[in-house]
C-alpha cells in the first residue's frame, strides 16, 4: 500500500501541541453523542441491547431515534450497555445531581417505546 501509513505513525510524526489538541478534541466529542452513537463506542449491536432489554430490535431502533422518553427507559438502556444514568442540573455556581431518579424502577411490564 503505498502512500499509506498506520495512525501510529502518523501520531508519531505529529508535534506535542497537535497531539494534545487532538486528545482534547476526542475527549470533548466522547462527552457528548447520541444513543446510537454511545451504542457503538460501546461495541454493541441493536441486537445485543434487545436481548438485554427483552424486546426486539425494533423497540431498540426507534428508542434511540426518540427525542423524548421516559427516564425509566433511558435508564435501562444505559445500564444494559453496562453504565450508569445520573441526571444533574447546572447552574452558573453549582452542578446537583437530582436524587429523586436514583432508585426509579420502571413499572411491571414497561417496556422502551
Amino acid at each position: 500500500m503505498t502512500g499509506h501509513r498506520s495512525f501510529d505513525t502518523l501520531r508519531a510524526g505529529m508535534k506535542p501541541e497537535r497531539r494534545s489538541g487532538n486528545a482534547a478534541a476526542t475527549q470533548a466529542m466522547l462527552q457528548e453523542m447520541a444513543l446510537h452513537e454511545l451504542r457503538q463506542a460501546r461495541a454493541k449491536s441493536q441486537e445485543d441491547l434487545a436481548a438485554v432489554l427483552q424486546v426486539g430490535q425494533p423497540a431498540v431502533a426507534k428508542m434511540e431515534r426518540r427525542t423524548d422518553m421516559y427516564v425509566s427507559n433511558l435508564r435501562r438502556y444505559i445500564e444494559a450497555l453496562g453504565g450508569r444514568l445520573e441526571i444533574k442540573a447546572r447552574f452558573p455556581d453549582v452542578e446537583v445531581t437530582i436524587a429523586n431518579f436514583a432508585d426509579l424502577e420502571a413499572p411491571p411490564g414497561q417496556r422502551p417505546e
